[in-house]
């Protein structure tokens, strides 16, 4: 079987799920063009070019997946969604429970996310907590190639809505799009040691809420996912030499969670560093840090994620993003404070 990148490897799941079900269609804008190989295969009545109007396009394609179809709705970019947040938070998302389970909307959103290209705060937001504190919505993040393909096929065989977020920076063709413009000062320096997965089989299934346990470790427990799983495991390489062992979970799944697969890696290592590349307050390593508590563990906690806008100057993003410095920094300081702590947090 040939190698590929994580974005071909999607693009392949989304090929094998249209052979086997009529159902699946796709929409998005110049999708014919940009999915020329889906098109030659399906035609234009599963392939449908939209206008640049989000909002509408995926208000239509909650109407398909009530009548019975399973859309695939591409956006450009996940910024974009903002355009099209009342289809999805106000309709996709509530219509199963609005309806007493009688209507559903088995209904996959993909959107690449990411920035470390200099493409500004509009166009480089991951946006992952923002989806998944919203309920109703399935949202996933594949980290290899490997869970690309396996939480796509996942996807699109579930009832209800689920967000696939594509980190552009392991996707050739963005990657491709994203070296031209004149971004001469570009870096695309995602480490390539363990970016397949290590997944024996790379055409398998990944269930939502379980996630993957990258490197193993004793000292200290570092979540993250997408491009952050890369930096942290190569920040995890530079601490083994100084003594430091991270053990770097990759949650792949936002929504459900895996909490038993932080919980335990936790209460092994007492320390707790969460990789984010989202935005720090109201985020998803709130959101980790709270459930080590409520499964009665005191970790000691850091995390390094994204304080504010993202700047557009390719310095400033780069300091803005958590980057291996960054990561090993956090690490290297909650080992320093001393010995992890796991005790029962104080009940209130």
């Amino acid at each position: 079987m040939p190698e590929m990148d994580l974005g071909k490897a999607l693009d392949r799941a989304i090929d094998d799920a249209m052979a086997r079900d009529d159902a699946i269609v796709l929409i998005g804008e110049d999708a014919p063009m940009l999915r020329g190989g889906l098109f030659a295969r399906y035609g234009p009545e599963r392939v449908l070019a939209a206008p640049i109007s989000e909002g509408a396009f995926l208000g239509a394609a909650a109407g398909a997946a009530m009548a019975g179809l399973r859309p695939i709705v591409e956006l450009y970019m996940v910024d974009f969604v903002a355009v099209a947040f009342d289809a999805l938070l106000n309709h996709i998302a509530k219509l199963e429970t609005f309806s007493g389970g009688d209507w559903r909307c088995p209904l996959l959103l993909r959107a690449p996310c990411g920035g470390w290209y200099g493409d500004g705060g509009q166009h480089s937001q991951a946006l992952w907590g923002t989806l998944a504190s919203i309920p109703g919505l399935t949202v996933v993040v594949p980290s290899t190639p490997a869970d690309a393909y396996g939480l796509t096929a996942t996807a699109l065989e579930h009832e209800g809505p689920v967000v696939l977020l594509e980190p552009k920076l392991l996707a050739a063709d963005w990657l491709n799009a994203l070296g031209r413009c004149g971004r001469d000062s570009v870096r695309f320096d995602v480490p390539q040691d363990d970016d397949d997965g290590g997944n024996d089989d790379p055409l398998a299934r990944v269930p939502f809420g379980r996630a993957a346990l990258r490197r193993e470790g004793s000292d200290v427990t570092i979540c993250s996912l997408a491009v952050g799983v890369h930096r942290s495991l190569e920040a995890a390489r530079v601490l083994s030499e100084e003594g430091v062992s991270c053990e770097v979970l990759d949650l792949r799944s936002l929504r459900p969670l895996d909490r038993e697969a932080v919980v335990a890696s936790v209460r092994k290592t007492g320390r707790l560093l969460v990789v984010d590349e989202d935005y720090r307050e109201c985020g998803l390593s709130g959101e980790v840090a709270a459930l080590t508590l409520e499964a009665g563990l005191r970790p000691r906690f850091a995390r390094v994620c994204v304080e504010g806008t993202l700047p557009y100057a390719r310095h400033l993003e780069e300091a803005a993003l958590p980057n291996v410095g960054r990561i090993r920094a956090a690490a290297a300081a909650l080992v320093a404070d001393g010995s992890g702590e796991t005790a029962p947090a104080p009940r209130a």
